[in-house]
């Protein structure tokens, strides 16, 4: 099924959402991604119901139908594999291949896709630490928790970011806090929630909650 570019935007942001958690998505939700009116939200709703890609009941939120959910996966998938190749192959940073991965996600070449997955050596994640669905849409799962999850004294590898905006990714470079930085919480501060960290090169540092809970970690059995 050939879909315009903002159809294919709004399925994207369904499947973004249901990504992080289970149920319906609301209307606000998808409002916010896609930044327009609820009322234009509601039309393309209406619109990707009748093509069958969403089920979707006013009041009640959207879910992707298997087909909704078949086109959301290999968009998705597009998207990822392009920001890998923006990264690893033309030295962009990760706070920019997202933008561009956008522009690129819509070319319709599936052979392209493939090709360039299979140049890249099938990456199972993109430079956000999101999982690349494969060409059948199977996603690879890891165990990850929030870096303010993370409990005294355990260490973790930061394997992701649950905030791709430019400004977050250039501070957390700023700091040194990058994909497959080893940590561990010294001290959670019960006031506001601030942890104090360390890296294995024993700098020591203080980030906010708001900071941590954007930082996705993977337990490190090496202490």
């Amino acid at each position: 099924m050939l879909l315009s570019t903002a159809e294919e935007n709004y399925l994207k942001a369904i499947f973004k959402i249901s990504e992080k958690r289970k149920g319906t998505v609301s209307t606000k939700e998808i409002s916010e991604i896609v930044e327009t009116s609820a009322a234009s939200v509601t039309d393309m709703l209406k619109r990707l119901a009748e093509k069958n890609l969403i089920r979707y009941e006013k009041y009640k939120g959207v879910n992707l139908t298997s087909l909704g959910l078949e086109s959301a996966t290999q968009l998705v998938r597009k998207h990822r594999i392009w920001e890998v190749f923006l990264l690893e192959k033309l030295n962009f940073g990760w706070e920019e291949v997202h933008d561009l991965a956008e522009q690129l996600e819509h070319i319709q070449s599936e052979e392209l896709v493939d090709r360039l997955e299979e140049h890249l050596g099938f990456p199972k994640f993109d430079p956000h630490g999101d999982p690349i669905p494969d060409r059948r849409g199977v996603i690879t799962v890891r165990n990850q928790l929030p870096l303010s999850n993370l409990g005294l004294n355990e260490w973790g590898v930061i394997v992701g970011v649950r905030n791709t905006d430019t400004e977050f990714l250039l501070f957390l470079e700023d700091i040194g806090l990058v994909l497959g930085k080893e940590l561990s919480v010294m001290k959670k501060f019960d006031f506001d929630n601030t942890l104090m960290i360390k890296t294995r090169n024993g700098n020591k540092q203080t980030l906010s909650s708001k900071v941590a809970k954007n930082i996705s970690v993977q337990l490190n059995a090496k202490k």
